[in-house]
């Protein structure tokens, strides 16, 4: 085969969106544990040290975290998208409707980094139940056998227009806990 005919690698960016997806479950813990890092330096930093994590082994509760401080619970589920991704729109569980001051929050990064940049809230006040996820039912991603993709009924479908955004961990911790 001539030089010119050989195949060109693919491009970094395109390696990097393919990473994102193949290797998604790696990308979601590292987000999540950096997450949870810059929560608590910013509570050690002001003096709010009253505060716990608990983590979800399994995931069938709507949730991968828990958070109490100061005797406010909160059952957080993360979602997160690279700054520049098409994605507009998440996946919720209703399970997360029956947990205490259940609420979503959804992390924005760089994609090469995967610094986080932004954060969008979906919740109530500390001590009040999720507000209402509509009705729209998501539908699983991949088809079956016939190419259909079902629908995932105890799961609805939230659109980034429906989250408030935030502007640092600051105003995060502040939805959390009042």
């Amino acid at each position: 085969m001539s030089q010119s005919a050989q195949i060109a690698p693919p491009s970094p960016a395109k390696n990097e969106a393919s990473a994102h997806s193949s290797d998604s479950s790696l990308r979601e813990q590292a987000l999540g544990h950096l997450f949870l890092g810059q929560l608590l330096t910013f509570m050690w930093r002001n003096a709010t040290r009253d505060i716990e994590v608990l983590k979800s082994e399994v995931d069938r509760g709507g949730y991968d975290v828990v958070l109490e401080s100061n005797g406010v619970i909160r059952h957080v589920q993360l979602k997160s998208s690279f700054r520049g991704s098409k994605v507009r729109e998440v996946d919720v569980s209703t399970k997360l409707l029956r947990k205490p001051g259940g609420c979503i929050l959804w992390l924005e990064f760089d994609r090469e980094s995967l610094a986080i940049e932004r954060f969008y809230w979906f919740g109530g006040n500390a001590g009040t139940a999720l507000p209402d996820l509509g009705l729209r039912i998501s539908r699983h991603s991949k088809g079956n056998s016939e190419g259909e993709k079902n629908e995932r009924p105890i799961h609805r479908v939230l659109t980034r227009g429906r989250f408030e955004a935030l502007a640092d961990i600051r105003e995060v911790v502040e939805k959390f806990f009042g």
